[in-house]
């Protein structure tokens, strides 16, 4: 018996390809009960980062399933235009289990791919939550006879850029709120949110320390490097200088708003003035 072995990956994958699958899953047509799409993103040593996806149309009934492949090579050359670094990694299918038809479409993207992986999100929320899985293919079967397709589950981590992170706060915002709407907060609001939020950390990191020294907790030394590490990457300043320098952003920023404010106020009046 020969048993085709594929590569241990890890599957990073950004925040923002979750909510896009959501999105092109909640804007599907009645009759179908999944959407599938390409992933893209880059390939790195021993990992894959997926960082885009694209959903692509498809029918698909008990016996047979047609992906429209002209559309997925249309949409990814639009795409190559705008993100040349990002290729096809693999592919993506809302669901909780690997179907059979999941083979032929798996075919498919390893002619466009190199060990393409296949992710799978439960949008049906069977385990209670929103999961997701990665696979890649392993060939087994009788060599010089009949071969078939198994699915490798692989490690899968979520990452995800500043920008999605900020974002992703927004959003977890609107979990309290009746009207699912969150506002933006002006930037000094903002500031004074980051601070707070550091100084949370702070004191966490703070009373692990306490614990640490009083043998309440055993001592990381992977946490003690991180440490150590953060407290060099913070830069020497007098504090002096520092105070000064923080006093002159801040009247910066004040300068701006007052000026955003008082043009803000020249273009209402003025409004109001053509009126009469």
């Amino acid at each position: 018996m020969h048993f085709g072995v594929s590569p241990h990956l890890t599957v990073k994958l950004h925040s923002v390809v979750l909510t896009t699958i959501i999105d092109s899953y909640e804007r599907r047509n009645d009759c179908q009960h999944r959407v599938i799409g390409t992933l893209l993103g880059i390939h790195e040593k021993g990992a894959v980062e997926v960082t885009n996806c694209l959903c692509i149309p498809h029918n698909e009934s008990e016996d047979e399933v047609a992906v429209d492949m002209e559309f997925a090579k249309a949409m990814y050359e639009l795409h190559k235009k705008v993100n040349p670094s990002e290729v096809i990694v693999g592919w993506y299918a809302t669901g909780a289990d690997v179907t059979g038809h999941s083979v032929l479409i798996h075919d498919y993207y390893s002619r466009e791919a190199n060990n393409p992986i296949h992710l799978t999100v439960d949008t049906t929320l069977s385990e209670g939550k929103l999961s997701w899985k990665a696979f890649t293919s392993c060939s087994f079967g009788v060599p010089g006879k009949n071969t078939g397709t198994m699915f490798t589950p692989c490690k899968v981590e979520i990452v995800c850029y500043a920008p999605e992170q900020v974002g992703l706060k927004l959003a977890q915002q609107t979990k309290h709120n009746k009207q699912r709407s969150v506002e933006i907060l002006p930037d000094l609001d903002l500031i004074s949110n980051a601070v707070e939020n550091m100084l949370g950390l702070i004191d966490v990191v703070i009373g692990y320390i306490d614990d640490v020294l009083a043998n309440r907790k055993p001592a990381d030394n992977s946490v003690g490097r991180t440490l150590m590490n953060i407290v060099q990457s913070i830069p020497q300043i007098n504090p002096e200088e520092f105070q000064d320098m923080l006093n002159s952003n801040k009247k910066d920023l004040l300068m701006v708003v007052y000026l955003a404010q008082l043009t803000k106020s020249q273009l209402a009046l003025h409004e109001k003035i053509s009126y009469l």
